[in-house]
């Protein structure tokens, strides 16, 4: 074990991510499962990330995902399952990613010592995260590691992302945040999702936004405005920190410089992609 420098893990987890999740927005992903019947931009996402688990239902996801709203993910589970099995789902994922970063980065990145040397940091740190309580991860360890370099990064980047998601669902029961007032908090904060993404993507009502706001406002952690107030401030904070600590063990065990050096590779390789239009405008902000 090694000390790192504060926030080491959740800097590296910021450029790491991206990496990941860019292939949710891709159209790549939705041309892979079009054939087979799957085409609804939520049924797309909820097949693809949930595959790892296997043929589960509606419960599953809601608890895992935590942020959806259950009516919308029993709209397409476990009915998706019969359009296209699991395993099926998850070769159509990594054809997906594979196009994905080729199209994002280039053909001279993607071949490059510089992705093989992320691939194995990656790897390296994913060692060190731990099964007992983190569901998506768990799933996901039980996969495969794929044999090109940048689809084992892809990978990798797969078990430290929902390492630290399922981590932070831990911490966010404890702050008793339910999953829509954990969005508008988030929001609130400057660096959620923007609000009409939010509710374009996840199956709440403007109403339930609104009824979420007024909770938080009775525990005194949202103002008149939607901003949050001095509590709100802190309480995104402890979140944001304990989520740190649930989720320092990856960084630990890749050691300082590891961390130092993987947080290099991944900023100039995320900057690629997001430069290259891998996400949305205004995905992020209150607006």
């Amino acid at each position: 074990m090694t000390s790192l420098p504060a926030r080491a893990g959740r800097r590296c987890h910021n450029v790491v991510n991206p990496l990941h999740s860019a292939l949710y927005f891709a159209p790549d992903l939705a041309r892979e499962l079009a054939p087979y019947g799957i085409e609804d931009p939520s049924a797309v996402y909820f097949a693809a990330r949930a595959a790892a688990l296997g043929r589960v239902g509606p419960g599953v996801v809601t608890a895992t995902f935590y942020n959806f709203h259950h009516d919308l993910v029993a709209r397409h589970l476990p009915g998706v399952w019969e359009l296209a099995s699991p395993e099926t789902v998850l070769a159509a994922r990594l054809r997906a990613a594979d196009s994905m970063l080729r199209r994002l980065l280039g053909e001279e990145a993607v071949a490059s010592g510089e992705m093989a040397e992320a691939a194995g940091l990656a790897l390296r740190a994913a060692e060190g995260c731990v099964r007992p309580g983190r569901p998506l991860y768990a799933a996901h360890a039980d996969l495969p590691v794929p044999e090109a370099p940048h689809l084992a990064l892809w990978h990798a980047a797969s078990l430290l992302r929902e390492h630290r998601g399922d981590g932070h669902v831990i911490a966010l029961r404890h702050a008793g945040l339910d999953p829509l007032e954990a969005l508008v908090s988030h929001t609130a904060s400057g660096r959620g999702m923007a609000p009409r993404w939010v509710l374009a993507t996840r199956g709440h009502t403007r109403r339930d936004w609104e009824e979420a706001q007024e909770r938080l406002r009775g525990r005194g952690l949202l103002d008149a405005e939607g901003e949050l107030t001095e509590a709100g401030v802190a309480l995104r904070k402890e979140l944001e920190e304990e989520t740190d600590r649930l989720d320092r063990a990856p960084y630990e065990h890749l050691g300082a410089a590891g961390t130092e050096r993987l947080t290099e590779l991944c900023g100039a390789f995320t900057a690629a992609v997001v430069g290259a239009g891998a996400f949305p405008d205004g995905l992020f902000g209150k607006g």
